[in-house]
């Protein structure tokens, strides 16, 4: 049997009056990957903290053993040292810097005092040979897709001698082709002996890649199992992350579908930075309402782009071609004149863009419609107020209140925030780009509830993922891209994942 390398024994974590943690045993074998599992706010990156010197030693109760020895790590450097390296889900890489430069960031490579460019240089190359990242060294990390940025962090972990890797979310902003280059990765990191643990809310991912899987669901271990057992499926860990079964991974919808709310013809975009590169070709489609629309497409498809230059031309240069609501043509040059004319946009990256982090949910939730909380140019902090705990209420938004800064809820609560910003603004269209994006079942269940509920409203929405089961089981009618142009509409009914898959490689 293979040997226990990490230990935790009765790990229990404070935040104030807030039990993050507790009680928390757990046991990683050496070369294993060891999948963690469980809603936003069960606890899971607390524990990593914990286990890689974020939290220190003292400030918190149990104990952590690394080959059978007690450690005490008071910070991340002592854990690295020991080989226990975290890879955040949001990047720690300085995007002006080289690829090297960021690979040894802290451990340069020096000779008489001075750094060894080439030393630093054919090393960062080796390591970056190994994760299967071919470019240049001495590249901005920058120039790098969100993919390859990830191969440089598991390259700067592979620098330190790393013995154990945790890797929080790290599919979360992938598309397919980069999810299944990475899981590939950390497969091949278990055949050389490296020990990891990954945190995921991809479930068809963990039971392809890990040996084991913990769930934790509010702070405490609930169960442990084997990937191999025949009873191990998602059924299985879906009811240990939420306590109950989900008899469907989407809430039941019986669609009424009204009159076209926007047709948008002959759309066509531009590079913001190059106007001599498409980045959206000649594209037509329309919306009705009551109408979920999917669109899918493969990583710099033209998705976001699509829809970011729909919203009032947040992105592109050299736009053309015409928007048309109700059967009216519009203009749409400003977000303002998009928001004007009832046309939303939740942006993929909640986090940089979406919120503002320092701000509470009360501000957020009424940013975009304070209109409608002013009155001679006076805004009724009592009405805003009211509004946003209604909304808290009615999202089940896990806060104790609504002055609660966005920055400290899970992902699965800020996004939350963000649709409660929208259906308080009530537009007529509502385009959701990746909505769903690194939030678990439970609050993916709540979320698709809430679309389901606008689309009864008589709203249009349109929904873009990364995930086809997601497309397929939300959508009334599909779309994909591929280069930037329209290849493929598929009614529900007839749409499977080999054909959307099949239109989503067209003419690549």
């Amino acid at each position: 049997m293979t040997e226990t390398l990490l230990r935790t024994t009765s790990i229990t974590k404070r935040f104030g009056a807030v039990t993050a943690l507790s009680d928390v045993s757990l046991d990683v074998a050496e070369g294993e990957v060891h999948a963690l599992c469980g809603e936003n706010g069960a606890g899971k990156s607390t524990l990593m903290k914990v286990l890689s010197g974020v939290y220190p030693a003292g400030s918190f109760e149990g104990s952590i053993e690394l080959d059978g020895r007690e450690v005490r790590f008071r910070s991340l450097a002592e854990s690295e040292d020991a080989g226990v390296v975290i890879i955040h889900q949001e990047l720690a890489l300085i995007p002006h810097l080289s690829i090297a430069e960021n690979i040894f960031l802290g451990g340069e490579l020096r000779s008489h005092g001075l750094i060894d460019w080439r030393a630093t240089n054919e090393r960062a190359a080796e390591l970056m040979a190994r994760v299967g990242l071919h470019e240049n060294p001495t590249t901005p990390v920058r120039e790098l897709g969100i993919g390859q940025q990830q191969l440089v962090e598991i390259a700067k972990a592979l620098s330190k001698r790393v013995r154990v890797l945790i890797l929080d979310e790290p599919t979360a902003a992938l598309g397919q082709a980069d999810s299944d280059r990475l899981l590939g990765l950390i497969e091949q990191l278990r055949g050389q002996g490296i020990t990891c643990i990954v945190i995921s809310h991809k479930l068809r991912e963990v039971l392809r890649i890990a040996d084991r899987i913990t769930v934790i669901r509010d702070g405490s271990v609930i169960e442990t199992m084997e990937r191999d057992d025949p009873e191990t499926d998602e059924g299985r860990i879906i009811r240990a992350m939420v306590g109950r079964d989900l008899d469907s991974l989407f809430p039941p919808r019986d669609p009424l579908i009204g009159e076209e709310l926007l047709r948008v013809e002959n759309w066509t975009v531009h590079h913001p930075a190059d106007p001599s590169r498409v980045v959206v070709d000649d594209v037509s489609f329309s919306v009705h309402a009551g109408e979920i629309v999917g669109f899918a497409g493969l990583m710099g498809s033209g998705r976001t782009e699509l829809a970011m230059s729909i919203f009032g031309r947040a992105y592109g240069s050299r736009i053309s071609g015409a928007l048309v609501k109700k059967g009216v043509p519009i203009q749409a040059r400003s977000v303002e004149e998009a928001i004007g004319h009832g046309i939303a946009y939740a942006t993929e990256d909640r986090k940089e863009l979406g919120l503002n982090l320092i701000g509470d949910i009360q501000t957020n939730t009424s940013a975009v419609a304070l209109s409608r909380l002013s009155h001679g140019g006076l805004l009724n902090l009592i009405r805003e107020r009211k509004i946003a705990d209604a909304y808290r209420y009615k999202m089940n938004v896990k806060a104790p209140n609504v002055l609660v800064p966005v920055g400290t809820l899970s992902g699965g609560n800020q996004q939350k925030v963000v649709l409660a910003r929208w259906m308080f603004a009530n537009p007529d269209v509502l385009i959701l780009d990746e909505p769903t994006r690194g939030i678990d079942v439970g609050a993916k269940y709540e979320i698709y509830g809430f679309i389901n509920e606008l689309a009864a409203q008589g709203k249009a929405i349109i929904v873009i993922s990364s995930e086809l089961p997601e497309v397929l089981g939300l959508s009334d009618r599909i779309y994909t891209l591929a280069g930037g142009r329209l290849t493929g509409e598929v009614a529900r009914e007839d749409a499977t994942q080999e054909q959307l898959m099949r239109f989503m490689t067209a003419g690549l």
